[in-house]
């Protein structure tokens, strides 16, 4: 029998040289498609890179009235301030505890969700889950922290509970050593089912004659999860993990602005909060915008770092 395996071999593609020739070439070919992606390049254009140029506060004393060119210039008087204040390794410092938190404990649990779940028999049985557990994440923050208030209050539910086991009664959300429980806990009910969808979406791919064939050699269920299912959405894993260790000082700033109280700023009081009160209740644009910038660097960094752990131990990588 004729080997054909040869002739079939396609030959290594020639990387194309990005040059305005091959640009135009292209656009003439793919017109429709440049056309369509317009809207979407427009809008990063419009408010994602245009309100770059607002990064020039952080460097002056701005000044509404004078505008970006008209304000004082301070060179890095605004960082040397923030990193000079009383407060700027508490914010560091819950704005860290508080993401490795959400790293160590909500992570990991979504993908233990997404992987029961998957392990359910009865679609009726799992979609009732599914269902129930992304509800959360359709209501409001606000509502959201209306509810933990009325819970978490001297005559809620939850302190109520509370209470019965430890005997103090007093409001959960007035001391500083809940406010992390409550956050991650809250954050869990919200976020856990909605998160998970992309690792089940994962789960869906993985071929099912790799779990028929380990069946056939003996693997008992946990083993197919061991030796099947984790390797069959590592990749998708460690893209989370890198867009999650990326974000690790942008702790949302919504549920502890409109949960938090001078009474628990020692454990809440985070980055983005103290940007907020900085920035629009004691009108100091300058300052705020330093600190805003000093926590995109430093997610920027990480971002990379993690990227190229990744791409070193795992082969798996955003870029």
């Amino acid at each position: 029998m004729r080997n054909s395996a040869p002739a079939l071999e396609a030959a290594p593609r020639r990387p194309r040289k990005f040059t305005w020739l091959n640009i135009k070439k292209d656009f003439i070919k793919n017109w429709p498609l440049f056309i369509m992606v317009l809207p979407a390049i427009a809008f990063y254009i419009i408010f994602h890179y245009i309100p770059m140029g607002g990064l020039l506060m952080a460097f002056e004393n701005y000044k509404p009235k004078l505008g970006f060119f008209g304000s004082p210039f301070v060179g890095l008087k605004n960082f040397a301030d923030f990193f000079g204040s009383a407060y700027s390794w508490r914010v560091i410092r819950n704005t860290i505890v508080l993401s490795l938190l959400q790293i160590g404990i909500e992570f990991p649990l979504t993908i233990l969700f997404a992987l029961l779940l998957n392990e359910l028999r009865s679609k009726r049985y799992r979609k009732t889950i599914q269902t129930v557990s992304y509800m959360p994440y359709f209501i409001s923050m606000v509502v959201v922290a209306g509810i933990i208030i009325d819970f978490c209050s001297t005559e809620g539910a939850i302190t109520a509970i509370v209470g019965a086991v430890t005997g103090n009664y007093d409001n959960l959300l007035g001391s500083p050593d809940n406010w992390r429980t409550i956050y991650v806990v809250s954050d869990l009910w919200k976020n856990l089912g909605f998160d998970s969808i992309i690792y089940v979406a994962a789960l869906s791919s993985i071929d099912q004659t790799l779990y028929e064939a380990a069946e056939i050699d003996g693997a008992n269920r946990f083993q197919r999860i061991l030796r099947v299912t984790i390797p069959g959405i590592i990749d998708t894993i460690m893209i989370m993990l890198i867009l999650r260790v990326g974000q690790m000082l942008s702790v949302g700033y919504e549920k502890t602005i409109l949960l938090y109280n001078p009474q628990v700023y020692e454990t809440a009081d985070i980055l983005s909060s103290f940007v907020y009160r900085k920035g629009l209740q004691e009108a100091n644009y300058g300052y705020s915008t330093a600190v805003s910038l000093f926590n995109s660097v430093i997610n920027f960094v990480l971002l990379i770092f993690a990227n190229t752990f990744s791409k070193k131990y795992t082969e798996s990588g955003l870029f």
